[in-house]
């Protein structure tokens, strides 16, 4: 489970944002390794992430939620935005600066972070059946560890909407048999 830090990102601080980045940074790259199997991919889509947080560390409020939650909303983005293909061009650029910027040693980190985090992504591909809406809020509740309510605000909806979508979720894939989510506990199970 990601630890939930209360540092709020600091507005026109490299230096305060450089400490809400070390703060940050397992949450991030967890959330980016249960979603793609590529340690070039995932360290670039990391740096991607905290670029925009930086970009818009104006728009975190606080009243809202937790830091963590503010920047799974930007990681969601980010990562959605990657798999659309937003150009040709910018993929390769983001594909060639991130291998020229890890040795083997941050590699090797990666790909073991990769490892651990297979069988979550060999369950978020379980419910892919489930429609985007609901397996979003199954992912930042169940996956991620989120509340429902951090998981409204990352995804933009209302605390009800969350709760709402996350009992379908449930009830579906508890009706398909695919996996059991009843609670936190049994994802962590089936991931160890």
């Amino acid at each position: 489970m990601p630890a939930q830090h209360p540092t709020a990102p600091p507005v026109r601080d490299p230096a305060g944002f450089a400490v809400f980045y070390e703060q940050q940074f397992d949450a991030v790259l967890g959330f980016v390794t249960r979603r793609v199997d590529s340690p070039h991919l995932a360290a670039d889509l990391t740096a991607d992430i905290f670029v925009a947080a930086l970009e818009n560390a104006h728009t975190y409020d606080a009243r809202r939620g937790a830091p963590v939650a503010w920047l799974y909303g930007i990681s969601r983005n980010v990562i959605s935005a990657h798999f659309r293909g937003c150009t040709r061009e910018l993929h390769a650029v983001a594909r060639i600066t991130g291998r020229r910027l890890l040795d083997d040693e941050d590699i090797s980190a990666i790909e073991g972070r990769i490892d651990a985090a297979r069988a979550a992504r060999r369950m978020a591909a379980a419910h892919a059946a489930l429609s985007d809406p609901l397996r979003e809020v199954l992912d930042l509740v169940v996956l991620d560890g989120l509340t429902t309510r951090e998981a409204a605000q990352a995804l933009g909806i209302s605390s009800a909407s969350a709760r709402v979508r996350l009992h379908r979720a449930r009830k579906a894939l508890r009706t398909t048999g695919q996996t059991r989510t009843d609670s936190r506990e049994a994802v962590l199970e089936a991931t160890q």
